[in-house]
């Protein structure tokens, strides 16, 4: 059985769709008669401090679905200082320094980027030894850190990152780019280097969800992931209005913004947003049946970024609500899954939700199962992974 190994600042029990990416490929790289370990930190993310199990302890290692997980340490934060966030990776990425370059390790390597210093480090050690460095590339930075105004352009931090995302592309053996536009901008550098696309599909294995609908009830909006800045769930319960429409909006997740949320729906009931914190997967998933519309906001658009969402919950049969622009609009617009709001334009994210509330829950039930078969024959990782290890990529 070959062995491959990957490398990632994220993976569960840790929630969010990172880790769960993460562990789709281990998984599936298992199922494909690949033996698989996985190198990341202690669980810590989204809160930024070390789940219980972890507290007290410099490593651990695991053995989850036949996975081999071996967490180092580090110093968890996710703060929204720059200085604080470095200290953060770079606490892991020096464990990682060592551990890649004294231990043995398998000859085929999958490096998650960003974070850019960490990708940094895994390919800088692994090239030493002349791995095959798989580098699976899910946001560009830092050009995304530049679009959500997290670093200067031209900064000295800026000009680092540069230098450091140029040379995780030049010394990988494979790239991996989540959208088309991470490819286009990989090939805009290294016009040479062999990119493939991998899209974050979900492998959910089921063959129908099975919705609990109530026609009399108003028509069920719901957000479910991180509540950090790039999603900019604050600001959409801000400036959403769903007072006279026939919709309520139900938000699961957890991060950085959660008390502002919980503040404004106390202070603002009548704005029709209900909490419910953060779920485990297949607690949430159970929930969700009595659903209807998955909306998927980003805060800007940024070059590159395609939220697994889309396919995340087309996969379980729900119309998505995309407002986040990019490629992700182009997805939902071209396959026909849902509806699609301006990025950062309330004004017509709030026009595209009075036509919802006039379509009533009738329309949206029908669009379900054309949401669902689509995605089931075009967003399918089994034929994705197929495909990449009939090419010899891993």
């Amino acid at each position: 059985m070959e062995e491959i190994l990957i490398i990632s600042n994220y993976y569960p029990p840790e929630k969010g769709a990172a880790a769960n990416r993460i562990e789709q490929l281990a998984l599936k790289l298992h199922q494909n008669n690949y033996k698989v370990s996985v190198i990341c930190p202690l669980a810590n993310y989204p809160k930024g401090e070390l789940f219980p199990e972890y507290k007290g302890k410099f490593s651990v290692t695991e053995n989850l679905q036949n996975i081999i997980v071996k967490r180092l340490w580090i110093y968890p934060s996710v703060s929204k200082n720059i200085l604080k966030r470095t200290l953060s990776v770079l606490s892991f990425s020096t464990g990682l320094f060592f551990y890649l370059l004294f231990q043995k390790t398998p000859h085929k390597v999958v490096v998650q980027s960003p974070p850019l210093l960490l990708s940094f480090i895994s390919v800088f050690v692994l090239s030493l030894k002349r791995k095959k460095i798989i580098l699976n590339v899910s946001d560009l930075w830092p050009l995304a850190a530049i679009e959500l105004k997290a670093l200067k352009k031209n900064s000295f931090s800026h000009k680092v990152s540069l230098f450091l995302e140029r040379y995780i592309y030049k010394k990988s053996s494979i790239v991996f780019g989540q959208s088309k536009e991470i490819i286009a901008h990989i090939h805009s550098v290294f016009p040479e280097k062999k990119c493939y696309l991998y899209r974050n599909f979900p492998d959910h294995q089921v063959a129908e969800m099975k919705f609990e609908t109530k026609k009399n009830e108003p028509i069920q909006l719901f957000y479910a992931g991180l509540l950090g800045v790039a999603q900019g769930v604050f600001e959409l319960c801000q400036k959403i209005e769903l007072e006279g429409l026939n919709i309520d909006l139900h938000i699961f997740g957890d991060g950085t913004e959660k008390s502002q949320i919980e503040d404004l729906i106390k202070q603002n009931p009548q704005k029709k947003i209900f909490f419910h914190g953060m779920k485990e997967r297949n607690i949430l998933h159970e929930k969700l049946k009595a659903f209807d519309i998955a909306i998927v906001p980003l805060k800007t658009r940024i070059y590159g970024s395609v939220p697994s969402k889309i396919f995340e919950y087309s996969a379980l049969g729900f119309p998505i609500l995309y407002f986040g622009g990019g490629e992700g609009e182009t997805i939902v617009k071209e396959n026909n899954l849902g509806w699609v709001a301006e990025v950062g334009n309330f004004e017509n994210l709030n026009f595209t939700l009075i036509k919802i509330s006039k379509e009533g829950k009738e329309q949206i039930q029908q669009m379900k199962k054309i949401v669902f078969d689509y995605a089931e024959n075009n967003f399918n990782l089994d034929f994705q992974m197929t495909g990449l290890i009939e090419k010899d990529v891993f």
